[in-house]
């Protein structure tokens, strides 16, 4: 079981850490997604321009599927390119669609076990009608054509897989798109395609694409987002879980080399004693020891080999998490290195352990130095404690030496480790929890949003708008936002930067934004960068940014680091906040979206408040149709959490590892040193102070584990926090398992005394007189 656990997960975090690279090898995969927003782009000129291998539309637009309520399909392909030149994915199960046919669709790996339905079954999408399509204000519920189609397959590249946000898709053929061109982008007044774009030298050739998609369009506000970047976040994620693995993997190493090692001991030592008679007709020390370790090495050779196979069988839940949704070929895997390292180190680590362990025995049998005193134990005679407590300290405290040995440090280590590992694993995931609970760590201040306008005109009476929101009870403060993107040099060594600015404009009270450090905006030459627009430009608080807007090139100074609202076409650590004026420094009167971010009091209910800012605005004069959407969690959210149950479970394993090194010790104390407590007995002691000796040296263990795992179990678990918040981005407020902290101690008494309760009834039923006897 050792070498199944140990090798399952070293398997899995290298099949985990790998996943992304090997998908991506053998799926054609985008190295940007081109972003305009333009009814009438002319992605032609974008196909022909030099250096761009291939380009794959899909229209940004909705659609339904009947079978599975609540399930909204996005960005169908609008060209026989998708599927084939960019994005070309495996293939887990069945085919890919027909081009050709507009009544084949695809689905995405999770989707058979999150439906029940698979290869073969038939679905029904539901378009939108063409006014639906023309409506920036569609609700997403289409009343349009139904198409009939059956599933032909289940698919999986970067682009086309799960995420840890969105359980499952499905993927219609691009001749649906073809089919019925209107359901999807209207009669060309509103919807558009944007497109996947590969380059013929990958994304060492971003910044001269887009060089010349700004000359042949003449636009500089066009978001071009960096695939090998979103790859490279999400391989962050797959490494953390690796190391993860890696991290439990090295657990269960030490639990093993701790129980198991313990078992090999005792049994070796058992050996070189029993054959300690033959050392008269000649027996030689060095045949002493390999009769000793002949057994457990050949036990391990056993249980190595079965061990390979189950860890072969666990290939099957491998990779775990965030890799297991990009792995290309899921299902059993045979690591060989991996497999074959452990089938040659686990017997050779037995062997060595028992050589090791029987050469201690035998230079213990020799050996007349006397065995090491606990000063504890010592301190506690001369103070005058009861003699149960006395010897209780020295069977928690001294390993004494030959038969009378006990596990004492395995079993303290044990202890600490447990205590840190079950503190710190619940100090990460309060971390979790209280980011999970509380959207600002993320910069997530707002909790509504309306669109009031797009590509620089505005739809809505917006002044008004905004006012009679901010007048709303349960509002703090409303921030009149004109969002565009702006162009910032390039990154060192390679890529062009975007930024996605938003304007700080409040309308009344000032608006909440999460700061790192530094301050707003305050003047139109202010600007506030996102952590990982900073980290990408390599500027802080004081440096001086040039951002190229409609209006050509302008110099800002950073006034301060934090966090922006999740965007669409930005993430939440990456853009800007200007203020109004800057903003009009950097593109006049241009705005890529105008919208309105609506801030909530705490405890306020989002919906209520929702219904009733929507009455009061569509009575205002020139409102036609108007929604107000909540805000989008970002989905490194999800990654957070996803990831919470992993130090959990290696706390739990640790945990494990105490509760059986400390009971090996209690087990093994009674049993090798019950000829002291044997003459105890005679001299007077009760079978109830005898169990007192074994509570006693149980909570003395537990209290070595609690004063050692607690203060290092709270720091490794903030440590933890810390390094995936910065991580992740996300604002870090060092996380206090309260619960954990309060329970930790009475815990680990109440275990350990558990532990001694046998023990403790052994070693109060012993039988004195055949203990001399034998002795």
């Amino acid at each position: 079981m050792a070498t199944a656990t140990v090798l399952t997960a070293v398997a899995g975090a290298r099949r985990g850490e790998s996943a992304l690279g090997r998908l991506r090898a053998v799926t054609l995969p985008s190295d940007a997604v081109v972003l305009p927003n333009d009814p009438k782009f002319d992605w032609d000129k974008v196909r022909a321009m030099p250096g761009v291998a291939a380009v794959s539309g899909f229209a940004v637009a909705p659609f339904s599927v009947e079978e599975l309520p609540g399930y909204g399909g996005l960005l169908p392909p609008a060209d026989h390119e998708a599927y084939q030149t960019v994005e070309r994915p495996v293939v887990l199960e069945g085919r890919l669609a027909d081009p050709g046919r507009a009544d084949e669709v695809m689905v995405t790996g999770r989707f058979p076990a999150a439906t029940g339905l698979g290869v073969g079954d038939a679905l029904t999408l539901r378009l939108m009608t063409e006014q639906e399509a023309d409506d920036p204000y569609f609700d997403g519920s289409p009343h349009g054509p139904r198409v009939r189609a059956r599933i032909v397959g289940v698919i999986r590249s970067f682009w086309f897989s799960d995420t840890l946000e969105r359980q499952f898709s499905v993927y219609p053929s691009p001749a649906l798109f073809a089919a019925y061109p209107r359901n999807f982008v209207g009669t060309g007044s509103y919807g558009f395609v944007n497109a996947l774009v590969r380059l013929d030298s990958g994304e060492e050739g971003l910044p001269t694409f887009k060089e010349g998609l700004a000359k042949i369009t003449g636009r500089t506000d066009i978001e071009i987002r960096n695939e090998a970047d979103v790859a490279r976040h999400t391989q962050q994620v797959n490494a953390y879980e690796s190391l993860s693995l890696l991290a439990f993997a090295l657990a269960a190493l030490v639990a093993a080399v701790v129980l198991v090692g313990q078992s090999v001991a005792r049994y070796t030592t058992a050996n070189v004693t029993e054959l300690q008679v033959l050392r008269v007709p000649g027996m030689t020390t060095r045949q002493t020891l390999t009769a000793a370790a002949a057994g457990p090495f050949l036990a391990s050779l056993v249980g190595a080999t079965l061990g390979i196979g189950v860890a072969v069988v666990g290939s099957l839940w491998m990779p775990i998490g965030a890799a297991s949704l990009v792995e290309p070929v899921p299902g059993i895997d045979v690591d060989v290195l991996v497999l074959a390292s452990g089938w040659a180190v686990v017997p050779l680590m037995v062997l060595a352990g028992a050589l090791v362990s029987g050469r201690i025995s035998v230079a213990a049998a020799r050996s007349e130095a006397p065995p090491r005193r606990s000063a504890v134990a010592r301190a506690g005679a001369r103070l005058g404690l009861p003699v149960p407590l006395v010897v209780g300290s020295q069977f928690a405290l001294e390993p004494g030496r030959g038969r009378d040995a006990v596990p004492v440090r395995p079993a303290m280590f044990g202890a600490v480790a447990g205590v840190l590992g079950v503190l710190s694993s619940f100090t990460f995931a309060a971390g979790v929890t209280d980011a999970a609970n509380d959207p600002r760590r993320f910069g997530q201040t707002f909790q509504l949003l309306t669109v009031l306008g797009e590509n620089g005109r505005d739809w809505q009476p917006t002044d008004k708008i905004t006012a009679t929101a901010a007048r709303d009870r349960d509002v703090i403060a409303v921030n009149d936002a004109r969002i565009a993107v702006a162009g910032a040099g390039q990154v060192t060594g390679g890529d062009a930067v975007t930024v996605t600015v938003y304007t700080y404009a409040p309308v009344g009270a000032p608006v909440p934004v999460v700061l790192t450090s530094g301050r707003l905006p305050e003047t139109a030459g202010d600007i506030v960068l996102g952590p990982i627009t900073a980290r990408n430009l390599e500027l802080q608080v004081g440096s001086t940014v040039r951002l190229t807007g409609t209006t050509g090139p302008k110099d800002l100074k950073v006034s301060g680091i934090g966090f922006v609202p999740q965007g669409s076409h930005n993430d939440y650590h990456s853009g800007a906040w200007t203020s109004a004026a800057g903003f009009e420094t950097l593109f006049g009167t241009d705005f890529k979206y105008h919208a309105a971010l609506v801030a909530l009091r705490g405890g306020a209910d989002t919906e209520a408040v929702r219904s009733r800012l929507l009455t009061a605005i569509k009575a205002i004069d020139g409102v036609e149709r108007m929604d107000l959407l909540p805000m989008s969690a970002p989905p490194q959210l999800v990654e957070v959490q996803d990831i919470q149950s992993l130090p959990l479970f290696l706390g739990g394993f640790l945990a494990l590892l105490a509760v059986g090194a400390v009971g090996h010790a209690l087990a093994t104390a009674v049993r090798r040193r019950r000829r002291q407590v044997a003459v105890m007995r005679t001299l007077g002691m009760t079978r109830r102070q005898s169990r007192l000796v074994v509570f006693t040296q149980a909570s003395l263990l537990a209290i070595v584990g609690l004063s050692l795992g607690v203060p290092l179990g709270v720091m490794l678990g903030r440590t933890l926090w810390r390094i995936v918040a910065n991580q992740t981005p996300l604002f870090y407020e060092p996380p206090v398992a309260l619960w954990a902290l309060l329970a930790i101690g009475p815990a680990a008494l109440l275990v350990a005394n558990l532990l001694a309760l046998w023990p403790g009834h052994l070693a109060a039923r012993l039988h004195i007189g055949h203990i001399f006897h034998t002795e």
